[in-house]
């Protein structure tokens, strides 16, 4: 997702929380989103671009119907990995909780 397109979707999320009409969906994109950024997720990966890492978009699509994918992605996010998507190594998050790993890997999921 370019950064323009990334801003209009913060902007959106952030005026139905204030305006107090957002869902707890949004709410709920909003503060993924904003995990993913405060755990450098962005560094590699975007909503909707692929640059260095897959889109999160293209994680949710490929995934969509496989069985156990909520605990293959967690389990990917913590452990890290590489041959999925190309040769680039994502790295492992031992810093996130097995627990927050699963919120976001249904938050990812969601996006499809």
């Amino acid at each position: 997702m370019d950064s323009k397109r990334m801003r209009r979707r913060h902007l959106a999320a952030a005026w139905l929380v204030a305006a107090g009409c957002g869902s707890a969906h949004a709410q709920s994109d909003a503060s993924m989103l904003g995990f993913a950024q405060s755990h450098n997720c962005m560094s590699c990966h975007s909503v909707s671009r692929t640059f260095m890492g897959p889109s999160f978009d293209s994680v949710a699509h490929r995934y969509a119907h496989v069985d156990g994918a909520r605990s293959q992605l967690a389990r990917k996010i913590v452990e890290g990995g590489v041959g999925v998507w190309g040769p680039v190594p994502m790295p492992a998050n031992t810093q996130i909780s097995s627990d927050q790993a699963v919120a976001l890997a249904d938050w990812i999921l969601s996006l499809r």
